[in-house]
């Protein structure tokens, strides 16, 4: 793409060079009648040169972050599964590259909390001490909280707020999109209230963290995007989560000019 910048940037100078140049010619033959006519150049045409310069479209927005952890629980495994998305373009780390991320690690597994263990998998919690532990220096990108409701329904005494706090305590300053949560149940452990009850904590620990950024899917995700479980996604609902993960986090934590 540089070549191109840089050709359409030659030209344009030369098309201002032209303009310029075929503007003065008549400029001087203008004044020089004007100052044969009446010796004081009173006639003179001092009438302004319009600019017709081309300009160079923006490109897409991109995000500062070059280096991203992608930590998620069962909600994000379709993000880089090629059952799902079979096309790799469609994947996350492809959608985080569109948008100028050159490195992602992604730690997703199902049924992931920040608090609880299942089957003795690694929690939330002890994933992002191994990334700190290992000296990384980027942003995060948390798709958590969808087991962390249903947990506190179900009788948890983990607080949403305790939760959110413990992995802001490992991250420290480091930039975070949080990604909120949604499902389409409306009864037990799953039901979407006890989502919005997570959201709304979520949305509070802005004043918390000034490095937090929280991307609002609740609010986009779309009914046919899920399963028939009404927590999960689809092949398309996991397309249309990848990209607008990915446009978010150019949105929200967006590169400097």
């Amino acid at each position: 793409m540089s070549w191109i910048k840089r050709s359409v940037a030659l030209l344009a100078v030369v098309a201002a060079l032209a303009v310029l140049a075929g503007c003065g010619s008549s400029g001087a033959k203008t004044t020089d009648a004007a100052d044969a006519g009446s010796g004081d150049g009173a006639g003179a045409d001092t009438s302004a040169v319009e600019d017709t310069t081309p300009t160079t479209p923006p490109g897409p927005p991109m995000t500062s972050c070059k280096t991203v952890v992608h930590i998620g629980d069962s909600t994000s495994i379709g993000l880089m599964s090629p059952a799902y998305l079979p096309k790799p373009e469609e994947r996350i780390d492809a959608q985080y590259a569109r948008v100028g991320v050159t490195n992602t690690r992604a730690e997703i597994s199902g049924a992931r909390s920040i608090v609880e263990h299942l089957k003795n998998q690694l929690n939330a919690e002890d994933v992002a001490k191994q990334v700190k532990a290992a000296g990384f220096d980027g942003c995060w990108v948390l798709a958590l909280g969808t087991t962390d409701a249903a947990d506190i329904a179900a009788g948890s005494n983990h607080s949403q707020d305790e939760r959110i706090d413990k992995m802001m305590a490992v991250i420290g300053d480091d930039p975070v999109l949080w990604v909120n949560v949604k499902t389409l149940e409306t009864k037990g452990d799953w039901a979407n209230a006890n989502m919005q009850v997570f959201d709304q904590h979520l949305e509070a620990a802005k004043q918390r963290y000034p490095n937090l950024q929280v991307y609002d899917w609740s609010s986009v995700v779309q009914d046919p995007w899920f399963t028939k479980d009404q927590i999960h996604y689809t092949s398309s609902g996991y397309a249309q989560r990848a990209r607008l993960i990915a446009d978010a986090l150019a949105a929200q934590i967006p590169a400097t000019s």
